[in-house]
């Protein structure tokens, strides 16, 4: 039986968590979730929903990630698969299975949740996340040949594939890292297409004006880093 294991990283969602973890599907074997030193009461409500709560005080998306891999790699028990979603209830926890079916039947490396315009509520997305996907995909495909058409971070990877890429970036870059180094590496990959809501509380990245000329420099950078390699 395939080993599904999920990471969450979450900064003050408190009012969200409990709701991605409770509508997470059976198949997963374990939901971590990183409290990003939260302020607010993320960590217990987390805990009190059967997830396994992990504390990272280094603030980052990236740091999160990471500090949940490195759990994951101390442990005995190895999955499978892993699947990133974020805490604050804007994806469909149930649409999980459709993200690791292709790697299970057929046997793709990577998915990514694309969170395509007619299956997105209006509003979900912010004017600078639209650009910036369709910049950041336009440059991929334009450099790489890619095909992809979201940086979304609903997505499942095979764990073995994702120890190889090597992640490394600790803030924003995070998503487009790994779908870069995806294509570097030539895995095989695919989108599926989410159904996306609009968040719970304000986002952290594209909710402010700092967050998102910081996102958007560290996504530009990442492509540009590889375009010239």
């Amino acid at each position: 039986m395939t080993k599904i294991k999920v990471i969450i990283p979450a900064y003050n969602e408190a009012d969200s968590i409990a709701q991605v973890i409770q509508e997470i599907p059976e198949i997963v074997s374990e939901t971590i979730v990183v409290n990003n030193n939260s302020s607010d009461h993320t960590a217990q409500e987390a805990q009190k929903a059967g997830a396994t709560v992990l504390t990272e005080t280094k603030m980052g998306y990236g740091y999160a990630c990471l500090c949940g891999m490195q759990y994951i790699a101390e442990r005995s028990d190895k999955p499978d698969i892993i699947v990133f979603i974020d805490g604050d209830y804007s994806d469909f926890p149930e649409e999980l299975t459709k993200l690791v079916q292709p790697i299970i039947e057929r046997n793709i490396d990577f998915v990514v949740g694309a969170r395509n315009k007619e299956l997105r509520e209006p509003g979900s997305m912010t004017p600078q996340q639209i650009f910036g996907n369709w910049l950041a995909t336009t440059l991929m495909k334009l450099f790489f040949r890619a095909t992809y058409t979201d940086l979304g971070p609903f997505r499942a990877i095979k764990y073995e594939r994702l120890l190889a890429l090597q992640m490394e970036d600790k803030t924003y870059g995070w998503t487009v890292e790994m779908q870069l180094k995806v294509l570097k590496q030539k895995m095989t990959y695919i989108e599926v297409p989410v159904h996306y809501k609009k968040r719970i509380g304000i986002s952290k990245v594209s909710g402010t004006v700092k967050g998102s000329i910081f996102a958007g420099i560290k996504i530009l950078g990442w492509i540009f880093k590889y375009s010239i390699k």
